[in-house]
């Protein structure tokens, strides 16, 4: 049994490649082809009209204040996972079959990886541009600078960046003989999880959530600390919907589990479709942060609300304005054919 299951290790034989028995079963099975994809079409359902309003107030309807950039790119980081999410419901609908080719397979997963923890670099940066507004009020005007933030926006492409050049750079598909598809970075050989990707996935892990994660426990836990509610739905994106994958993760590439570590693999698989609901909840934790933001938002859900409400009152109007016509019309045959028989 090999030591490395955060994907299934892909056998090579002369005959050409497959998984093992177990593994076979598993990868066809339904908690793959069928509660995933389910999970990230809810995800991608409720997360990117939300983002998407939350990205048009942000760039269309607040001042261009530097902390808006954060939750500006916050939003744009979001809307990139969730637009890759198609291809994956597709492929997991599929029996895990990819057939966009492996260049794609690569952009897909780079984006899915690189924007997932640019994310979460992101909410770290709101966290602390919160914590010096608060707590170093002061001096808020200089940490808080436009130079400061374009420095933090730079901070987290160049996160984003990093965690997708491994696997730009990295064969990602791989052809399965046996059940006659191809995956996408689900079967991988031995060597090369060992070799490349433990050393990329523990990097992640410590920079891309380990460190994040350290930086808003000490801002929300500040005796200055934030609304209740941002507190809530801060550490509800990390503790339920990012902390399994990334423990699942470390336990996936250490030692500590010696058999059936293949069965690592599916629930792995499925906290990573949860994690892609903190993209669900990060436009609400905007509506907590920003008073700005709070009022634009609720300013334009208003305005469609009133907009909806008047076009049916003038379908309501038209439809009655019709039948009044209609019943003038009708009286007016009746008189003229009174006046006829006269």
């Amino acid at each position: 049994m090999s030591a490395y299951s955060r994907s299934f290790n892909l056998i090579i034989t002369s005959n050409g490649t497959t998984l093992d028995e177990k593994q076979l079963e598993q990868i066809q099975s339904s908690s793959t082809t069928l509660y995933l994809p389910v999970l990230y079409l809810l995800a991608f359902i409720v997360g990117l009209p939300s983002n998407l309003l939350a990205l048009w107030v942000l760039v269309f309807r607040t001042n261009p204040l530097p902390s808006t950039m954060l939750l500006i790119n916050l939003t744009v980081a979001d809307c990139l996972l969730l637009l890759v999410l198609p291809f994956r419901i597709v492929y997991h609908f599929r029996g895990n079959h990819w057939e966009l080719g492996e260049p794609f397979c690569r952009v897909v997963m780079a984006m899915f990886y690189g924007n997932m923890y640019g994310s979460v670099w992101c909410l770290a940066l709101v966290a602390l541009d919160r914590y010096i507004a608060l707590v170093h009020p002061f001096g808020a005007k200089l940490l808080r600078s436009q130079q400061t933030s374009v420095l933090m926006t730079v901070t987290v492409w160049v996160v984003v960046l990093s965690a997708m050049l491994p696997l730009l750079v990295s064969q990602q598909t791989y052809t399965l003989d046996k059940l006659n598809i191809t995956t996408c970075h689900d079967a991988l050989p031995p060597e090369t999880q060992k070799n490349f990707f433990l050393p990329y996935f523990a990097t992640l892990f410590a920079s891309c959530f380990l460190l994040p994660l350290l930086v808003i426990l000490f801002c929300h836990s500040s005796r200055y600390g934030h609304a209740v509610r941002v507190t809530v739905l801060v550490l509800l994106v990390f503790f339920v919907c990012v902390l399994p994958s990334n423990i699942l993760l470390l336990i996936s590439y250490t030692s500590f589990l010696k058999k059936d570590r293949d069965d690592v693999y599916v629930p792995y698989m499925v906290s990573l479709a949860v994690s892609t609901f903190n993209s669900c909840i990060d436009p609400f934790i905007f509506y907590y942060v920003s008073a700005e933001f709070r009022e634009k938002a609720s300013d334009v859900l208003c305005w469609y609300c009133r907009s909806r409400d008047k076009l049916s009152s003038m379908g309501t109007n038209v439809s009655c304005s019709s039948s009044s016509l209609g019943a003038r019309s009708k009286v007016t045959v009746h008189v003229q054919s009174a006046c006829q028989d006269v």
